[in-house]
């Protein structure tokens, strides 16, 4: 299966920080279990992966930016 997107959920600010960053969840294409729909897969990794009760979003690869040159600087919207 070819894994064509990733989670992404809000983290909580650092000690002295204002504002919070954002988590990307690269999930393994390995941990595919058999007969598993993509949408299935990314379902469970996120529920594994995910801090309970963080909102999070499944996105294609292509919408996050691809310089991480400003990653720190990338903010979560719902």
């Amino acid at each position: 299966m070819d894994i064509t997107g990733r989670i992404i959920y809000p983290t909580a600010p650092a000690e002295g920080e204002s504002h919070s960053g954002v988590a990307v969840v690269v999930p393994a294409p390995q941990a595919v279990e058999r007969g598993e729909t993509h949408e299935e897969f990314m379902a469970r990794i996120a529920a594994k992966d995910v801090p309970a009760g963080v909102p999070y979003q499944i996105i294609p690869i292509g919408d996050l930016p691809a310089d991480r040159y400003f990653r720190n600087a990338w903010e979560y919207s719902e």
